[in-house]
């Protein structure tokens, strides 16, 4: 397995590292749509977009450092998805209003979605968590949810005989 999705990083007061990089997102984008939705001039959006991209890219960052294994997962594909659509957008025949709010329900739908649906993984075909990956790339197994480590034993036990 690759070195980048080896360990899980912390870094201190994460918690309100990404709450101000969402609030400075969430503020850009407000300022984007006087581009897409009003068609406003350059000059009044200009700085929000530059503040949509430095955010969104410190958010991306952030991710990729505290855990790789985001790259691997829905919630990160469709961040990624997002970037390469936008920056498609400009070649492809869909309005402008369209791409903007497209972009602002995909993402209001993964960041609220459950568990089970931002931790599929497109490339697994399944919920992929840190350890089910490594135990895959090692002789230890990872036990079934629900069963207990009496019944391992007895199970260990029965294939001894």
């Amino acid at each position: 397995m690759f070195p980048l999705f080896a360990e899980k990083r912390n870094i201190p007061a994460k918690r309100w590292l990404s709450i101000g990089l969402r609030c400075m997102h969430l503020v850009g984008i407000s300022g984007l749509s006087g581009a897409y939705l009003f068609a406003r001039p350059e000059s009044e959006w200009a700085t929000y977009l530059l503040l949509t991209w430095v955010s969104g890219v410190l958010l991306i960052l952030k991710e990729i450092y505290l855990d790789a294994l985001w790259l691997l997962q829905l919630r990160g594909q469709v961040i990624i998805s997002k970037l390469i659509f936008l920056g498609g957008a400009m070649w492809l025949p869909v309005s402008d209003q369209f791409t903007f709010l497209l972009v602002i329900i995909v993402s209001g739908i993964i960041a609220h979605a459950p568990g089970n649906i931002r931790y599929y993984s497109v490339w697994h075909g399944a919920v992929i968590t840190r350890e089910a990956l490594f135990s895959s790339y090692s002789k230890s197994s990872v036990k079934p949810a629900g069963e207990s480590s009496l019944n391992n034993r007895k199970s260990e036990s029965d294939s001894d005989r």
